[in-house]
């Protein structure tokens, strides 16, 4: 079967979204390109588009694209608490018609918030995945945690694993697959080279070998999301080719 491949759409760069008009001026290119889905960004919706978020399920469904749905936000706050935005954010992902709702983890301590989490997820009917991110609440130990936790609790919870974001908080991408890889639904791909003092994402065709390389060891089912910059004059040829590389990278795993 086909891998389901992704574009996220902050990947083309937040000035270039608002001068086209909005992620809804992506779907042609996406759609275009052969990607199987979108992922739209909450960060990038006006407020006038996330009061008309039906218009947006409409025009996905017409490009035949599925949607995910990503949230600036993380699962807990600083006190370990649950987000209480999380059922607002999950009834967006529901109006969306999108496969999950994506977040990071934030200070997630221990169990005892899972039981509300659960109720929040059996009233929404939405799948959660948590995502790796560049803080220090993204780090492997504490994914680890989660993972756990959630094993233990039978929470179906799942994560997203993105290849570069371990480089930024001091992490092995590979033992991070080791570790995590049979919990991971969703997979952010990109490469990330040294930059300044940091990281910069890159194409993983645009690095070394490591980054495709990578991907073998991660699910062969997980959807595979582009998050790299995709740029150039004909965006639904460049796009094109990153989605028949990862779906032919995935092919191959």
């Amino acid at each position: 079967m086909q891998r389901k491949i992704i574009v996220v759409t902050a990947a083309y760069g937040h000035e270039h979204i608002q001068r086209l008009g909005g992620q809804i001026a992506l779907l042609p290119i996406i759609a275009g390109a052969g990607a199987d889905g979108v992922e739209i960004r909450r960060e990038l919706l006006s407020d006038n588009e996330l009061a008309h978020l039906p218009s947006l399920t409409f025009a996905i469904e017409m490009h035949n694209l599925q949607a995910c749905y990503s949230a600036p936000e993380p699962l807990c706050l600083e006190n370990g608490a649950l987000n209480p935005r999380l059922p607002a954010l999950l009834n967006e992902a529901r109006t969306l018609n999108a496969l999950w709702l994506k977040v990071s983890l934030g200070h997630f301590q221990d169990e005892a918030v899972l039981a509300a989490l659960h109720k929040w997820l059996s009233a929404s009917r939405v799948r959660l995945v948590v995502e790796n991110d560049q803080t220090a609440c993204g780090k492997l130990a504490a994914m680890v945690h989660f993972k756990n936790a959630c094993h233990s609790a039978e929470l179906p919870v799942s994560l997203t694993f993105d290849t570069g974001n371990w480089l930024w908080v001091g992490d092995s991408p590979e033992e991070a697959a080791r570790q995590l890889a049979p919990a991971v639904d969703y997979i952010h791909v990109k490469a990330a080279v040294p930059h300044h003092q940091s990281y910069r994402a890159v194409a993983p065709d645009q690095a070394d070998a490591r980054w495709l390389a990578l991907l073998k060891s991660l699910p062969t089912d997980a959807p595979r999301g582009i998050e790299f910059p995709l740029e150039g004059e004909d965006l639904t040829t460049v796009t094109q080719h990153y989605v028949n590389l990862l779906r032919q990278e995935s092919n191959h795993a």
